[in-house]
């Protein structure tokens, strides 16, 4: 209630009740002037009191709740269930306009305030968590996928000879997609093993940039968070290579923001040579739904070429869950959901460690990779068919262990033409089969130790020891 009203209760009930109420609604209302004022995430979370109060004032700026209102255009912001409205706060026209999604629409300024002030929130959680010299970003209501298919068909028109882009491998079939969607040709280099290690070929990518002629190649496409055995990207060297050549540079950072390691190989990148653009899921870093991306940058004007290249308005979900989360959570929230993932991940290694030796076994030593952590089936092998290995992920995922992956040796796989061997292993010939578990921003000690029990009582049944005390695999598994 504004001031006028408040005053007007006072004839109602006691002037000391109304008082009151009105400095608690003040207090609320300085949390949302000072999200106003500096369009940063608060350090502190917001009650959700506060986050539904500021959401119903937004709702209530857009034409489809004025009161009174007539619409007559083929989009008025009109819905058929009322269960759908409440579930989108009333904030039904969606962001953007039809020829820029980062514009402002005259039906919807509580929608397009919403639109504004997430872009504002989100690229201060990205220089928090590590990249500090990020000019701009937006969100995009589409996966990491298509948003880095986005980025490639925006620079069609600054380099429109170009037919190639270069990547260093990643068994991940949305990030070959994405390039392949855009219309261009994935030029695959393989990486190398360093140890355990899978890692950037850079004189390869050298190499490949010489043959194809550089005027050819639209960008490099790198990627930092990724399953080991293969580690995060050489940002720094491919960013100095970019330059050099004046190619465009492209960072799949899909999962990256949860990680200080990720996100300083970008930043690092950026001040030794050239990154154009970064791209990171919504729902694997801050534990939202599925369907958003960040698309970030160091060029302003370059990001917001991208934006304008998004064809139409856009769905606004996205935009409101990652507002409402980052609200709720506060910057200091935010900070400590990481520092609880570090903790998680060193934990996961500890445990995953210890299992590993009980059974023959080893976690594979990938210290660059921050996130992911592999461990060695080698005793699976068996007369060197991969049965046993993928019969262990069948029983992980029927005991519901989810988010584990078992990588079988030797698999094939064609997408859009390119035929991958060894498949899923990052590598056409890792020397041995193994299992990934990732500490993502989220997991508990309890996700780690009850993954750890149900992956031991799998692998407890799954050797048998003969007469002469050699490992024999028992195919048909714990019952």
């Amino acid at each position: 209630m504004n001031p006028e009203n408040f005053s007007l209760s006072e004839r109602i009930v006691s002037p000391s009740y109304v008082r009151q109420g009105s400095q608690a609604r003040r207090g609320h209302e300085q949390l949302i002037r000072q999200l106003l004022e500096q369009g940063k995430c608060p350090e502190k979370g917001w009650s959700e009191s506060t986050v539904e109060l500021f959401l119903n004032e937004l709702a209530l700026m857009d034409s489809n709740n004025f009161l009174g209102n007539c619409g007559v255009g083929e989009r008025e912001g009109r819905v058929a269930s009322s269960l759908v409205a409440r579930r989108h706060y009333r904030l039904i026209h969606g962001i953007g306009r039809s020829g820029d999604i980062a514009a402002v629409q005259p039906k919807a300024a509580g929608s397009s305030l919403l639109n504004k002030l997430t872009n504002s929130v989100v690229l201060d959680v990205l220089r928090l968590s590590g990249v500090r010299g990020a000019a701009s970003c937006f969100v995009v209501p589409m996966a990491t996928g298509m948003s880095l298919s986005l980025c490639f068909l925006t620079l069609r028109h600054r380099r429109p000879r170009a037919r190639y882009i270069v990547w260093p491998r990643i068994d991940q079939k949305s990030c070959f997609k994405a390039m392949v969607t855009a219309g261009y040709e994935p030029v695959v280099v393989e990486n190398v093993l360093e140890g355990d290690e899978l890692r950037t070929d850079v004189a390869a990518v050298e190499r490949q940039i010489q043959a194809l002629g550089a005027e050819s190649v639209l960008c490099v496409h790198s990627t930092t968070s990724c399953f080991a055995p293969r580690v995060p990207d050489r940002i720094e060297e491919l960013a100095t290579l970019c330059a050099k050549y004046d190619i465009p540079h492209i960072v799949n950072n899909a999962y990256g923001v949860q990680s200080s390691k990720c996100m300083h190989l970008i930043q690092q990148g950026a001040r030794v040579g050239r990154v154009d653009a970064f791209v990171q899921s919504l729902d694997k870093n801050f534990m939202v739904p599925v369907g958003g991306a960040i698309i970030a940058g160091f060029d302003e004007a370059f990001i917001q070429e991208i934006s304008q290249m998004y064809p139409g308005r856009a769905s606004a979900s996205p935009s409101l869950d990652v507002l409402i989360t980052l609200l709720g959570l506060g910057a200091g929230g935010y900070k400590r959901l990481l520092a609880e993932r570090k903790e998680m991940y060193s934990f996961l290694s500890q445990e995953l460690g210890s299992l590993a030796a009980a059974h023959g076994e080893r976690v594979l030593h990938t210290p660059h990779n921050p996130i992911s952590l592999a461990m060695s089936l080698d005793g699976l092998r068996g007369d060197g068919d991969n049965k046993a290995v993928t019969q262990l992920g069948s029983m992980l995922f029927t005991r519901q262990v989810s988010g584990a992956r078992v990588i079988p040796l030797g698999k094939e796989q064609t997408l859009g033409g390119h035929t991958f061997r060894g498949f899923m292993s990052h590598s056409e010939a890792y020397p041995v089969p193994y299992l990934n578990a990732a500490a993502a921003v989220g997991v508990t000690r309890d996700d780690v130790v009850l993954c750890v029990k149900r992956l031991d009582r799998c692998l407890k049944p799954v050797y048998v020891t003969d007469s002469y005390d050699k490992k024999v695999i028992n195919v048909s598994g714990p019952k």
